[in-house]
């Protein structure tokens, strides 16, 4: 009832003014007729019309704002993010103040040792016992192959970070990090794994610390090192196993694996384009014929007699995408429900961690987002744009509500790098595709 005073009143001042104006500039016939009590029902039917019941609802709010935030199906909702961005805001940068928008998380770094502690940070808190890590991964800057396979141990028992180290030091910051964190140490009270070939400095740098080091001469026989000592620390030989190219100009494809591997138990093992190592040949072997093999990459990554000698060893399944960013969103949806391997995400209400292929290397410390929190697959983003195969992606995980945008699915993204390698446009079309949706658009939030 106050409600209904107050707007009465407010009517009245209208009408006041009205008259006032009245005075100076007299109505012809036609705009008196009726006089005030027209006027009174006519802003009476306008008051009932967006009041309603007096609460509204979702759906009469929602109308009159515009062609965006008209009612659409769930199906035009989802066909629309599949489409690209036509028309941007220059002016978007002017004046930016953050780095980090709704539905995006940024890690604005760069240099592969401090986004590894920026990622260590934002994951382990280490604020009390239940968010500190137990080990920390110590995996080299400069051999990808031994970092990536390394990640395979970032999962639980040890439930920490990969860090990096130089082959003859560690870094003063990242030591800093070690202390931060107060390690739990894992099941036998490892608290730091060294990976690779070091320099004794190395080892003594973590005086104090209960260390485990583990190297091998070639990358092929440092993955399966990393497979056998997953093995004893868990017991248990998984069947399933991510089969990658070792080759320098494959980093990115083969790095997929990286996110998965942090996540689940399954290791990786290593192949040339036209050879099987003899070193992953006996950690197949182990499997005893019944190895789930899956091939990271078309046949001009790894060859079908490759393909088809691994298939001695179990059941070869191959991820075909030529691209990077093909690879990675066919990665991202894959799923063997028989083998419980593979992220299957094509709905909405998942995380995704975004990296231009400009800098590969941050993929590998990133790949703890695949542990904890919101446990996302890597995107690859060729050269740090969006391309054809993302866009169709966001049609499939595109979230839209009915009635109640609090009730969810939400989806989230991870960006690593500075805006010179993915730039707050690029992140502002994510933020945007990723975003819940209404059936009666914005405005029925």
């Amino acid at each position: 009832m106050k409600k209904r005073l107050l707007y009465i009143s407010a009517l009245s001042g209208v009408l006041l003014l009205s008259g006032c104006n009245s005075e100076e500039e007299p109505q012809t016939g036609n705009e008196t007729s009726g006089g005030h009590e027209d006027h009174m029902e006519e802003m009476e039917e306008l008051h009932e019309d967006h009041m309603g019941d007096g609460h509204g609802s979702h759906e009469d709010h929602g109308e009159g704002h515009g062609e965006h935030h008209s009612e659409s199906t769930a199906e035009e909702i989802k066909a629309e993010a599949g489409e690209e961005t036509g028309t941007f805001n220059e002016r978007a940068e002017d004046g930016l103040l953050v780095s980090q928008t709704k539905n995006i998380t940024r890690i604005e770094e760069n240099e592969l040792e401090d986004l590894s502690i920026a990622v260590s940070q934002t994951i382990w808190p280490s604020t009390h016992e239940e968010n500190q890590p137990g080990t920390v991964i110590m995996v080299p800057e400069d051999h990808w192959q031994v970092a990536l396979a390394g990640l395979n141990l970032v999962h639980h028992p040890n439930d920490g970070p990969a860090l990096f180290t130089g082959s003859d030091s560690i870094s003063d910051s990242v030591l800093a990090e070690i202390e931060r964190l107060q390690l739990k140490g894992n099941e036998d009270g490892t608290e730091v794994i060294v990976m690779g070939d070091v320099d004794e400095n190395v080892l003594d740098q973590l005086n104090g610390y209960e260390t485990e080091h583990i190297t091998a001469e070639t990358p092929a026989a440092f993955a399966a090192k990393i497979d056998e000592a997953y093995a004893e620390v868990t017991g248990n030989i998984t069947e399933n196993i991510i089969i990658g190219s070792l080759e320098n100009e494959h980093q990115t494809l083969t790095s997929i694996a990286g996110h998965w591997i942090a996540h689940m138990e399954e290791g990786l093992l290593y192949v040339a384009e036209n050879e099987i190592p003899s070193e992953t040949i006996e950690a197949l072997e182990k499997r005893e014929g019944e190895a789930n093999i899956y091939v990271l990459g078309s046949e001009t990554i790894i060859s079908e007699e490759v393909a088809d000698q691994l298939g001695e060893y179990g059941n070869v399944e191959r991820m075909e995408g030529e691209s990077p960013a093909e690879l990675s969103v066919e990665f991202a949806q894959f799923r063997d429900e028989e083998n419980e391997f593979g992220w299957g995400i094509d709905e909405p209400g998942h995380g995704l961690t975004f990296v231009s292929t400009n800098t590969p290397e941050l993929a590998i410390p990133g790949a703890a987002f695949a542990h904890l929190g919101k446990h996302t697959p890597l995107i690859w983003l060729e050269e740090g744009e969006l391309g054809e195969e993302m866009y169709e992606y966001f049609s499939l995980l595109k979230p839209v509500f009915e009635n109640d945008p609090m009730e969810g699915p939400y989806n989230h993204g991870y960006v690593l790098g500075t805006f010179e390698d993915i730039s707050f446009q690029t992140q502002g079309i994510i933020d945007e595709k990723l975003e819940i949706e209404g059936l009666h658009g914005h405005g029925g939030h």
